[in-house]
């Protein structure tokens, strides 16, 4: 049974502005005008320039037409002379518009580099929950289609909504200046009628360009979340379900695109016929009076002329509303990101983090990512300042949270964390986090070289600093077995990469930051024995110099911490060094004997 076509849920980028064009946006793209008023005044005078001598042109016509008739007796030189004055007038004509688009093409360039930097900059600075729940793909093209559409709106309203706007007002002034009222009643009626057709059927049909834009960006994101999870289509053998998913969104789309070009074809057809209807009646009122000795030949050429003139660039205008419309919903849905506030934020006079080797505390933290369920429930300890202090406990005791809050991805419901006895909501995010390095348990890497991703610690570093990360992260022998060493690529994610080489890698990038606090979230967990001795060296060597914050789960890898934090269901249960929780006999010791008993056969085989 076929599924129903129906809309894609909203993004949670997406808000009611998204949904529909919000008019008053125009002004927001004046700020991003500032830096070249000369060349708006220069592209603008190109235009002004432009229009006149395209209005001009008809006028030229009818003096060169009434000049050939045989009726009159005119010199040769005088047509001679308009032939030339018609051929400068149309190359003034283009020149000015080529020009224009020269000069103004800097302008509006540099308006969408800074309206696509401040929304790039702005998903930057929202917090963990909002890119947790975002879909990459539809994301990305909404971006993309908004980023199109501020240079599509600085280019069309200022070089043909005004221009024709202005040319219209110089035709109708002339046909009431030359020829009377009525072709200038004509003009205004049959324009009037044109604009008011195409704005209520583009208001109509606006629906359609919606739903299909959705659609695509649905399809889009089905794709992209497809290929970043190529190994696990893989291990299942579901090709052929992803392709059946994927065409199913696009043949949604496809639906919505037809409807599309369905109400694109009615709205053509009605301008047609607005301006066939107009242009009819005013070559008859005209032929009349040629008949009736009213009017020349020139005269009826030059108003025709002014006529098809005048449609064309109206023609263009209809689907130059239907884009600017586009575009205008497809900015507000990339610009209604910037509605999305951080829950995390920097307090108003929020101060600089320095610090050489800072204590840490946890004071009664308690924490839930939503109301119905509560991760830490009232959690103390102290890190001393260059001491190392392991959490360890079950799954889902609240481990990594603790990582989460410390860097300020959340901010706890109650109780606080402080850095030398400051609570870390008085100090800057970026601060804070320049002061911090973490070894995540799950490594991602960008899609470079693994050059690119070691010296990413530290932007700009140079190749011996990174060369001695990789030292202490021992990592060199992998990379020397490697045919094009520090320039291999590493894939999609890193995963031309083993578990154990990103996490060797995510090591050696956090030391080349040489922070002054250091989190080891599970650093060793995809790691065979020997290299996880190797690694937990490095880390005592690095650890001795820096407040340390310890995350895991084998036991094995936190045996010399200066303190060891037993966690249970958000709860300290235990603490202590590793000799005295084992000669307590709790539960630390009873997760030893059993990690030991399952550690023996597997180093055996």
């Amino acid at each position: 049974m076929p599924r129903p076509n129906r809309l894609p849920p909203a993004e949670p980028a997406a808000d009611a502005r998204a949904e529909a064009p919000d008019w008053r946006m125009l002004p927001a793209l004046l700020p991003h005008l500032r830096d070249f008023p000369g060349r708006i005044a220069l592209a603008m005078s190109c235009l002004v320039i432009a229009k006149l001598s395209g209005v001009a042109l008809p006028l030229v016509l009818k003096h060169m037409v009434d000049s050939l008739d045989t009726r009159h007796h005119a010199i040769a030189l005088v047509p001679l002379s308009l032939l030339l004055a018609y051929g400068a007038l149309r190359f003034v004509n283009v020149l000015m518009g080529e020009l224009r688009d020269v000069v103004f093409g800097r302008v509006a360039e540099r308006a969408v580099r800074r309206g696509a930097l401040q929304v790039f900059r702005h998903l930057h600075g929202l917090d963990l929950d909002f890119h947790l729940g975002r879909r990459t793909g539809g994301l990305s093209r909404d971006i993309e289609r908004g980023v199109a559409g501020i240079s599509f709106l600085l280019r069309f309203m200022l070089f043909n909504i005004l221009p024709t706007i202005f040319e219209l007002v110089l035709v109708a002034g002339i046909l009431l200046w030359a020829y009377g009222p009525v072709f200038a009643i004509i003009t205004a009626v049959s324009v009037t009628v044109y604009i008011a057709f195409s704005v209520v059927v583009t208001e109509w049909r606006t629906r359609f360009i919606r739903i299909a834009n959705q659609l695509d960006s649905r399809a889009n994101t089905r794709a992209v979340d497809s290929l970043l999870n190529y190994e696990t289509v893989k291990y299942f053998g579901n090709e052929k379900h992803e392709a059946d998913e994927y065409d199913r969104f696009l043949a949604e789309w496809e639906t919505a695109q037809q409807q599309n070009r369905l109400s694109l074809g009615l709205l053509n057809v009605g301008q047609s016929l607005i301006v066939a209807g107009s242009l009819s009646l005013m070559m008859v009122l005209a032929a009349q009076r040629v008949a009736a000795g009213g009017m020349s030949l020139g005269d009826f050429v030059a108003i025709n002329a002014y006529v098809i003139q005048l449609f064309i660039p109206l023609n263009f205008l209809g689907f130059v509303y239907r884009e600017i419309r586009r575009a205008l919903t497809d900015m507000n849905r990339m610009f209604a990101l910037l509605d999305v506030t951080p829950k995390v934020q920097d307090a108003a006079d929020a101060k600089a983090l320095v610090v050489g080797s800072p204590s840490l505390r946890f004071e009664d933290v308690r924490f839930g990512y939503n109301a119905d369920r509560t991760i830490l429930k009232g959690v103390s300890f102290d890190i001393p300042a260059g001491k190392t202090v392991a959490v360890v406990g079950a799954s889902g005791a609240g481990k990594s949270t603790l990582a989460r809050l410390l860097f300020r991805f959340y901010d706890p419901d109650g109780g606080r964390i402080s850095i030398d006895g400051h609570d870390l909501r008085e100090f800057s995010q970026a601060s804070l986090r320049a002061a911090i390095a973490v070894v995540p348990q799950d490594t991602v890497l960008f899609n470079d070289s693994l050059f690119y991703n070691l010296q990413y610690g530290r932007p700009g570093a140079s190749r011996e600093d990174v060369e001695q990360a990789v030292r202490l992260a021992h990592l060199e022998r992998f990379i020397a077995q490697l045919p094009q060493g520090y320039d291999t690529p590493v894939g999609e994610r890193g995963l031309k990469l083993s578990g154990g080489e990103k996490q060797r890698v995510a090591i050696a990038r956090a030391l080349l930051k040489n922070p002054a606090i250091l989190i080891f979230d599970e650093a060793t967990s995809s790691l065979d024995s020997i290299s996880e001795r190797a690694i937990i060296t490095a880390i005592e060597e690095v650890a001795a110099r820096r407040t340390t914050l310890v995350i895991a789960h084998r036991l094995s890898t936190i045996v010399h911490a200066d303190q060891i934090v037993v966690l249970d269901q958000g709860r300290v249960i235990e603490q202590g060094r590793h000799d005295q929780l084992l000669a307590a006999g709790g539960a630390y010791a009873g997760l030893w004997r059993m990690q030991q008993r399952e550690r023996v056969p597997a180093e055996a085989a």
